[in-house]
């Protein structure tokens, strides 16, 4: 059984709630990714940032990336998934959420992260079609 673990990308980073988002940016960028998620002082998830929320979300309303934290742009409930789950959870989790990335936890602790491009590699043609249509789907 191919678990998240095992698809996932290792070495996740979180970004505490508390920092802003120029910070988050250059964090993204000398992590080379799109997306971070967002600690609490428990270091508990409570949301993902991710690029396009940064341009869009703040830059683009006219908002000072250096005075906005993570913490104010993140928006619902995160979702997750235990390090053991098997990749038919994975695909369960992010097409019933239309999600393209995925914080991978084990023992309570962010260990990865699995994205659309880590899915991609695992899944056969028709898995990754259905995938697309159900993430990509206008809500």
């Amino acid at each position: 059984m191919t678990t998240a673990k095992d698809i996932m990308h290792a070495g996740a980073q979180w970004i505490p709630a508390h920092e802003t988002l120029d910070r988050a940016a250059q964090l993204m960028r000398d992590l080379n990714v799109g997306a971070l998620p967002i600690a609490d002082q428990n270091e508990r998830l409570c949301g993902i940032i991710t690029d396009r929320d940064i341009v869009v979300g703040c830059v683009a309303m006219g908002h000072d990336p250096a005075k906005i934290t993570c913490g104010d742009m993140a928006q619902g409930t995160p979702r997750w998934i235990e390090a053991g789950a098997d990749v038919g959870a994975v695909l369960e989790e992010m097409q019933s959420h239309q999600i393209r990335r995925l914080p991978v936890v084990e023992n309570k602790k962010l260990v990865g992260m699995i994205s659309e491009a880590d899915l991609a590699q695992q899944l056969s043609d028709e898995q990754l079609k259905a995938f697309c249509a159900s993430v990509y789907a206008a809500s």
